[in-house]
């Protein structure tokens, strides 16, 4: 995937996790779903992230960046901070 599709990809989750914000703001919080789905944005942000530092990594390094897979959720949220 080309680093402009998964900007693309970012982005969009971006404007998700805002809007279930801006509505529990608004609501009184959310409901079991929407608290399920957030979580499910933030996995996906963290391993889009991911996918793309490896790409400009492999760039930085002269190696072809289709190289960089998507890593499993489990290894990417295992990073330490």
């Amino acid at each position: 995937m080309p680093e402009i599709d998964i900007v693309a990809h970012i982005n969009a989750l971006s404007h998700e996790e805002e809007a279930l914000y801006a509505s529990a703001a608004g609501e009184g919080g959310l409901n079991a779903d929407e608290m399920a789905r957030l979580e499910e944005i933030k996995v996906d942000l963290d391993r889009s992230y991911d996918l793309l530092h490896q790409r400009q990594a492999r760039i930085a390094a002269g190696l072809d960046p289709d190289g960089a897979k998507i890593r499993p959720a489990d290894i990417v949220e295992g990073y330490e901070q």
